[in-house]
């Protein structure tokens, strides 16, 4: 039997007709809400369609807290997301780790220690901890403990711990083992020019300085004359070629750095105007565990242990298995997972992101490899978050490659997930939040959302994004990404015209 109530006509036209009495007498309050959305999407569409931002490719989302969208430009479709790659790996790993989460770096003898002499290779294996650096930890910066000034503290700490146990020398070798994580260190989509930098260091298990060296220069005090090039740490294994000039006051810096393949030779190359300020550079070296392990011999000498042998690297976990099974001579701990969080958010830090990544493959999947950290992503995204397998496409951690492919929808469904999640403290506490330290510190000042955008940045050549929440004055939020893919215009234009478009978005009706 049919559930439908039939009626028949003549029965309807009474009531139509009081439909049609009510609608004359109130013609004004039925169609608002409808009528202050056409109008808030024409004005957003009218800012995003005018020249020269009709040229790029738009990809924008804007939902509520209980996820329902109240805008959308091309939301579901596929956009290099850039740094707002970040979001995914700090997410995941945020949700599946505590945010005490701590990995150790370990000492181990390969060989008996006698008389305080260590018969055999020293070795320091690592375990993916990526804050032996300088580097602040927290927005304010005066909290005690949020900084570490002194980048060698955690080897300090293993030498010292070593001499007070009774070593005083090491007859082999002083070897760094990064095989926690997998052989290789470099990612296949980076491009090669980026490989000499910061955000492109190589990542394995052990880790020193970012993985990278400073370099600061300046100009010579006269025109002609060789800039002012220095670097640090030097541990004397990094050649320094100095080919720049200083040149008139006023003109062009060229000055750009290189590293000859394979090898620790750097050429500074390139003209610096006289008058100039001093600059700083970070710039990658091939091998961490070897840069770890030469940081480490440092240590060591500061407390009068001595290593008869040279300085070497592996990344072959069966290399030292026998010497990993016995206890270790000394060990320290890593910060914890909440301090690796908030660089990766809060300043955009590549390689915070694929130690993190291979850190989740290593706990999570079958080992600490690129592969098995996206796998971990997948699987959390998929059957944790929700979102559509065809709604993201994912090669690394950081954004860097342009092969990260991320639709608009996908970061507003796993930011919505992520604001409901019990650590979720974790998670937000890395993120920018506009006028403050961090990424969007100079972003919206002077406008309504001034300290009320907490949101992730992302650049790489012609891409654009920021993705976030926007915390209104009635305590509701708004869950938005915004992504503006294959544009010729320079950053600071397309970052003005987000920071607008995310302004147009916060006037949305629910």
């Amino acid at each position: 039997m049919s559930d439908v109530l039939k009626v028949s006509p003549r029965r309807m036209l009474p009531a139509l007709a009081a439909v049609a009495i009510l609608q004359l007498l109130t013609p004004a309050r039925l169609p608002v809400a409808a009528a202050q959305s056409s109008a808030f999407r024409k004005k957003v569409d009218a800012r995003l369609d005018a020249a020269p931002f009709n040229r790029q490719l738009w990809g924008i989302a804007l939902v509520d807290e209980k996820g329902k969208l109240l805008y959308d430009r091309n939301a579901d479709r596929l956009f290099i997301p850039a740094s707002n790659t970040k979001l995914v790996v700090s997410a995941v790993a945020a949700a599946l780790l505590p945010p005490d989460f701590t990995v150790r770096t370990s000492v181990y003898a390969a060989g008996p220690v006698v008389n305080g002499v260590v018969q055999g290779d020293l070795v320091l294996y690592g375990r993916g901890d990526p804050t032996f650096g300088i580097r602040c930890f927290a927005v304010d910066t005066l909290v005690p403990g949020a900084c570490e000034t002194d980048g060698s503290s955690q080897l300090r700490a293993l030498a010292r711990a070593l001499r007070q146990a009774g070593v005083t020398s090491v007859s082999g070798d002083l070897v760094g083992d990064g095989s926690y994580f997998e052989p290789t260190m470099i990612h296949g989509a980076w491009e090669s020019y980026d490989l000499n930098w910061w955000y492109a260091a190589p990542v394995s298990g052990l880790g020193f300085n970012d993985n990278s060296i400073d370099i600061v220069y300046s100009p010579a005090d006269s025109t002609g004359r060789p800039a002012r090039v220095a670097f640090t740490p030097d541990f004397g294994d990094v050649v320094l070629e100095n080919r720049t000039r200083t040149t008139q006051r006023g003109g062009e810096e060229t000055i750009d750095f290189f590293r000859e393949p394979g090898t620790l030779m750097v050429r500074a190359i390139g003209e610096v105007p006289a008058g100039g300020r001093t600059r700083t550079e970070h710039f990658a070296l091939p091998d961490p565990n070897l840069f770890t392990a030469r940081a480490f011999r440092a240590a060591l000498a500061e407390v009068g242990i001595s290593v008869q042998g040279g300085t070497l690297s592996t990344t072959d976990s069966t290399a030292f298995e026998l010497a990993r099974r016995g206890v270790a001579l000394a060990e320290v701990t890593s910060r914890p997972l909440r301090d690796w969080i908030f660089p990766i958010l809060n300043t955009s830090q590549n390689w915070y992101s694929e130690m993190l990544l291979k850190q989740l493959g290593r706990q999570f999947g079958r080992g600490g490899s690129w592969e098995e950290g996206l796998k971990v992503e997948r699987r959390f995204l998929i059957d944790s978050v929700g979102i559509d397998s065809t709604q993201f496409a994912l090669s690394d951690g950081s954004g860097l490659a342009a092969s990260n492919l991320v639709s608009p929808l996908a970061f507003t469904q796993l930011l919505t997930f992520m604001r409901k999640h019990p650590r979720y403290a974790t998670f937000e506490n890395g993120l920018p939040l506009s006028g403050k330290r961090g990424s969007l510190r100079t972003r919206f000042i002077g406008t309504p959302l001034e300290g009320r955008v907490r949101a992730k940045t992302g650049s790489i050549s012609r891409v654009n994004t920021l993705s976030g929440y926007i915390e209104m004055p009635d305590g509701k939020t708004y869950i938005f990404s915004v992504m503006g893919n294959h544009h010729a215009l320079p950053g600071s234009k397309m970052l003005s015209q987000i920071d607008s478009v995310v302004v147009d978005l916060s006037r949305a009706r629910r």
